[in-house]
């Protein structure tokens, strides 16, 4: 395609807005903005297919900025193809209530896909979107769902491990449906980058089994941009990385090649220098004049025809497959299927089970009438109870499946997972309790951003035994009640768990399942009172045998049932004891005042049992049974014994409290 003087002037405006927002917010990065204007401008207008007017239309090609410190480039695109932000909005950059944060936050602003910023997690998030489109294309067809995933990553990305974990699954799985393009500038917020990094990016990439295109000099050729990103696009049985070396800063005649550029303000003096150099009016900040707003704003509804066609196709696919257009119909809309929640399964008072058993027994029961459901553990799927007996699985050039196996990458399973939360798949992910600390820049990310990811955390507690302090979690249930937005549900039986995976497929936002390792009894009680119960975070599981309550028991996960063995040697005393399952803070905080008093009198006497970190219970007790050291190598019996959690010891320590 022959470069148009247009081209070459919009490419510029869209270079001067950048740095003006930097410069005014006196905050940001304003060199890689100025160095890959030229490649927004190609993705934006030449190659993906997006409707600016209709930005979650579910076809549409996808742009994640995953070197998220270059926000004002994405900015700047939105606003000029039509996305909603104005001038004002870039004015606005980094200040108060702004749609123009620092790092695009997904939900915040109109076109952005994913929030990215923490270096490595668009890269993974990039991933999960193309995950989820094979995967819907798979089961579905190309003719509602046939789109690509495109990215910008930096060096940072690379360095970080995260990259590798994503990186390393998507070439395993033949991904080919992902054009990444990493921006070789050479350059670090310390530095060069070789003061930390030599890898042979290229070979690195070709061991995962991806296809690597190297471009060269040509960050400000369109021509060979688009040449690129097309020759990468027909490698469909691999993702591809496409290697572009850039110079962060130019034309900046002081700036160019410089870490100074990487993240701070030009200064006046130097973005007037920059503008002579473009061509651009030096004393007019936010110049952006209409005949390159309108080559934008045409090239952000060009995509509104192949939409039109796209809701042709979907509208055809309910003629004539009804049944398959519900389902596809249910994960564009992250939910089961109309009255999904009658197949949840009812275990009897008395049977034993653990309660990671009773997740993969949940999960296989509603399988089918929860379409957007694609689940699995970091190679512990049988461990965490993510396994989905029977389903078929994901496997290399095989999309279709619906059971995962993530590999040893908690971290990468975690941001893959985000991604596809936002791409109308509903995924799981489990490991082991301990390990969510590999996870947690992803599962703060979901909790920031509402994905609905469900991350199912296993071996909950000490009661997993011999493998010992390593893999004992004591501190994670209290870190994790801390992280806003995160639903955590620790239930105390199989009946809770299934309807802790009814809050979280009927809800929005992140879900953590915290389930044990060891078999629990079924509680007598749960079968009728968990389904409103466990949507309240807490509730009276075993009422007071008279009207004068004199203790309150709350336990959550496994210790509930201590917290039932002690009120009936507690009763038999005369103390009229109350037992409270509370498997959910973060449920229980949402009710009104009166309904948490209601099941938490604050005037009564109140022992919480829980085997973790004690802090935070003062909230809800005025004593807590609980762990503040690390675990031990012993087999369960002896560990809860030795730690305290024995009907015995509860019951020593109410009488103390009642004492006092």
């Amino acid at each position: 395609m022959a470069v148009t003087e247009l081209e070459q002037r919009s490419i510029d405006v869209v270079r001067g807005l950048s740095i003006d927002a930097v410069q005014q917010a006196n905050s940001g990065h304003p060199g890689t903005p100025l160095a890959l204007a030229p490649l927004a401008h190609v993705l934006f207008t030449r190659v993906m297919c997006y409707d600016a007017s209709t930005p979650d239309w579910p076809d549409r090609d996808r742009f994640v900025l995953s070197a998220g410190h270059a926000s004002m480039l994405l900015y700047s695109m939105l606003y000029v193809t039509g996305f909603g932000l104005e001038l004002d909005d870039l004015r606005a950059f980094r200040q108060w209530g702004s749609l123009t944060p620092g790092h695009p936050e997904y939900g915040h602003t109109r076109g952005v896909e994913v929030t990215t910023g923490p270096l490595g997690q668009g890269f993974a998030n990039g991933v999960g979107i193309a995950l989820a489109e094979a995967n819907l294309r798979a089961r579905f067809g190309p003719d509602v769902s046939d789109h690509r995933v495109f990215a910008i990553c930096s060096d940072g990305d690379l360095q970080e491990g995260l990259s590798h974990e994503a990186a390393s699954l998507a070439g395993h799985l033949g991904l080919g449906r992902l054009v990444y393009v990493y921006d070789d500038n050479h350059i670090s917020i310390d530095g060069p980058t070789e003061l930390s990094y030599s890898d042979d990016v290229t070979k690195r990439f070709e061991g995962y089994g991806w296809h690597v295109l190297q471009l060269g000099e040509v960050a400000n050729d369109i021509d060979a941009l688009e040449a690129g990103l097309r020759t990468a696009i027909a490698e469909d049985d691999r993702p591809s990385l496409v290697v572009l070396r850039s110079h962060i800063g130019w034309p900046s005649p002081k700036y160019t090649d410089t870490a100074f550029a990487h993240g701070n303000p030009l200064g006046e003096d130097e973005v007037r220098a920059i503008k002579e150099i473009l061509g651009l009016p030096v004393d007019q900040p936010f110049f952006a004049p209409d005949d390159v707003l309108d080559f934008y704003r045409a090239a952000g509804t060009r995509g509104s025809a192949a939409r039109g066609e796209w809701e042709q196709r979907r509208n055809a696919l309910r003629e004539r497959e009804a049944t398959l257009a519900d389902e596809y119909d249910a994960c564009l809309a992250s939910r089961g299927l109309p009255g999904w929640e009658a197949k949840l399964p009812t275990w009897a008072a008395g049977e034993q089970i653990e309660t990671r058993k009773a997740c993969s027994t949940v999960l296989d029961a509603i399988l089918d009438v929860v379409p957007g459901i694609v689940a699995g553990g970091a190679d512990l799927t049988g461990n965490t109870g993510t396994e989905l007996k029977g389903a078929p699985v994901v496997a290399t050039h095989d999309f279709g499946g619906r059971q995962v196996h993530w590999g040893v990458r908690e971290h990468a399973m975690g941001s893959i997972l985000n991604g596809m939360a936002v791409s109308n798949t509903l995924p799981i992910g489990g490991t082991f309790f301990c390990f969510s600390d590999y996870m947690r820049p992803a599962v703060r990310l979901a909790a920031l951003s509402g994905y609905k990811s469900a991350f199912v955390w296993s071996h909950d507690s000490i009661g997993l035994g011999e493998d010992g302090p390593t893999h004992q979690p004591i501190e994670h249930l209290a870190s994790l009640r801390a992280m806003p937005g995160l639903r955590l549900i620790r239930p105390a039986d199989a009946n809770e768990v299934a309807h802790a995976w009814r809050v979280h497929f009927d809800g929005d936002g992140p879900t953590a399942l915290i389930l044990t390792r060891q078999k629990l009894p079924v509680l007598e009680g749960t079968a009728e009172r968990a389904p409103a119960g466990v949507p309240a975070g807490a509730y009276t599981l075993v009422d007071e045998d008279r009207d004068e309550l004199e203790l309150v028991l709350i336990g959550t996960g496994s210790e509930v049932t201590l917290c039932v063995g002690a009120r009936e040697v507690l009763t038999a005393e005369g103390i009229s004891t109350r037992v409270v399952s509370m498997p959910s803070w973060d449920l229980f905080e949402q009710r009104p005042g009166d309904e948490r008093h209601r099941v938490l009198p604050p005037d009564i006497p109140t022992l919480a049992v829980e085997a973790g970190s004690r802090f935070g219970w003062e909230r809800y007790a005025d004593d807590v049974v609980g762990i503040d050291r690390f675990g031990a190598s012993a087999p369960l019996e002896t560990l809860m014994k030795e730690m305290g959690f024995t009907v015995e010891h509860v019951v020593e320590r109410a009488r103390a409290l009642l004492a006092r």
